[in-house]
């Protein structure tokens, strides 16, 4: 498995005990991905997965393209879809073999909405309170490119009709961004505030969040999702002296950060910062598949409106940060996490 997302990058807001894990899955030896830009077909961004077979296509591929492939445009390509229901199915199973071998330490479910990989809950099985502490761990089944790349099973939202939104894929590069982490953490200071400004803007982010109402409030989510602020602070910190992030100046580096996010807004651009970038740092290896990628506009799917409003509302959430703060972290105000 391959552990990715904010609970080891150091910057989660929500529950610490919350966690996603890659989980790769091998194609039958005699079949190769061909993953390639899935234009006109969903989002920009988005990838459809070609398979080769090395020997040619013959009988024993059939059950395997039967099983886990849809057509489209007239060649067979593998579908998420299929994937993610085969994968969650296979995990139920697993689940009831370990299940109760474990049963005096701890308790296990599964839960799995349509269309979104599967979460593993376990709650320790404990005389002390304190132990009482469940953790979550959402499994997304993902297949390997090479380079530490992977498709992952997340079919956008809102796709067009069948059968395309079953054969597209997510590229998922939580390797490469691990790996830049680590080189700012080299180049600069000891006290950097970079992760801590990031995490900062994600609980405004939820804060502002518990005002708005519908739909409003799930333009605003999507918008300034957490890989959009990460590619926004991406962005800042390879334009100035890496010195300038030293925690003593971390007010004036949230808001060159909000500053950016808004003019990006207004603009309605906000460039993937690994497909097609040829400005990362030579130290940072990128695989050729990242490098020769077609650059993506990550605000291409949200209207100019919508854009608008929401940098209207970051910098009023900026200005307004201490009372926003204050207000919304009240017990009261906090929505309630759904019971696993």
């Amino acid at each position: 498995f391959v552990r990715i997302g904010s609970a080891y990058e150091q910057h989660k807001v929500r529950s610490p005990d919350c966690f996603d894990i890659l989980v790769p899955l091998r194609l039958p030896p005699h079949l190769e991905p061909q993953p390639r830009c899935a234009h006109g077909l969903g989002p920009r961004g988005d990838f459809v997965c070609g398979l080769r077979a090395r020997d040619g296509w013959s009988r024993r591929c059939r059950p395997f393209a039967e099983g886990f492939c849809v057509e489209l445009q007239g060649r067979s390509h593998l579908s998420s879809g299929l994937v993610l229901r085969w994968f969650q199915g296979h995990l139920q199973r697993c689940l009831g073999a370990v299940r109760y071998r474990l049963q005096e330490r701890c308790r296990i479910s599964l839960s799995a909405c349509p269309g979104h990989p599967p979460t593993l809950h376990i709650l320790p099985c404990s005389d002390y309170v304190c132990c009482h502490i469940s953790m979550a761990v959402r499994l997304i089944p993902a297949i390997p490119l090479g380079d530490a790349l992977y498709l992952t099973a997340l079919p956008p939202q809102n796709s067009p009709g069948p059968p395309a939104p079953d054969a597209l894929w997510g590229l998922n590069a939580s390797r490469q961004e691990q790996r830049l982490l680590g080189w700012l953490k080299e180049q600069a200071p000891a006290s950097s505030c970079h992760l801590k400004c990031l995490q900062i803007l994600k609980g405004l982010r939820d804060l502002r969040g518990q005002s708005l109402e519908e739909p409003f409030c799930s333009q605003w989510g999507r918008v300034l999702s957490s890989y959009i602020l990460k590619t926004a602070l991406f962005s800042v910190l390879l334009r100035g002296p890496l010195e300038a992030w030293d925690e003593r100046f971390l007010v004036e580096r949230l808001e060159d950060l909000v500053l950016y996010l808004r003019d990006c807004l207004r603009k309605q651009v906000l460039m993937d910062f690994f497909l097609g970038n040829t400005s990362i740092p030579e130290a940072v290896a990128l695989p050729r598949f990242l490098k020769e990628a077609a650059p993506v506009n990550l605000l291409a799917a949200f209207d100019g409106p919508t854009l608008d409003l929401v940098a209207f509302q970051l910098i009023s959430t900026w200005i307004q940060a201490p009372h926003i703060i204050r207000m919304y972290s009240s017990p009261r105000y906090l929505r309630p996490v759904p019971t696993p």
